[in-house]
């Protein structure tokens, strides 16, 4: 009796929406304040620690404001041999990574540029994570194990 494992002929799909995380949002904010308040009472002189402060937290305001308008994508991952498409345009080399409740997408665009999105727990409900999961591992193993030709 052999022990080979089979290749499930099942495909587990999955249509994600991304949008900007509020907590990275919150985040980029609380980080520019507490840049603010670090130079401010550090033992540099007031007329330095001024505007650096205000740069800092100009700077973050802004980083802020522009995570927060960036476009939503819709992500469809098909489980099967068709490649997996972002906002209806196939992606190429596309793969989950995890970091513990973290999801992120990387594939590299027609230009060849590595690209990223990141999810975030507030953006990526349990059932939508477990969703993901289990159409990356499909997506992961249609890489390892291409189908060939007859």
């Amino acid at each position: 009796m052999t022990h080979s494992h089979r290749l499930s002929s099942a495909s587990v799909s999955c249509r994600l929406e991304w949008r900007p995380s509020r907590w990275v949002i919150g985040a980029l904010l609380a980080l520019g304040l507490l840049a603010a308040l670090a130079v401010l009472a550090s033992g540099m002189p007031r007329q330095v620690a001024w505007p650096l402060a205000v740069s800092a937290l100009t700077y973050a305001c802004w980083r802020a404001r522009r995570e927060s308008k960036l476009p939503g994508h819709a992500l469809f991952l098909p489980g099967n041999e068709l490649p997996a498409t972002l906002d209806g345009l196939p992606i190429e080399q596309a793969r989950v990574q995890w970091r513990g409740p973290l999801a992120f997408l990387l594939w590299k665009d027609r230009q060849g540029r590595p690209q990223r999105l990141s999810w975030w727990p507030d953006t990526l409900p349990a059932a939508s994570r477990r969703e993901l999961r289990l159409a990356a591992g499909s997506l992961e193993a249609a890489r390892d194990h291409p189908r060939m030709a007859p």
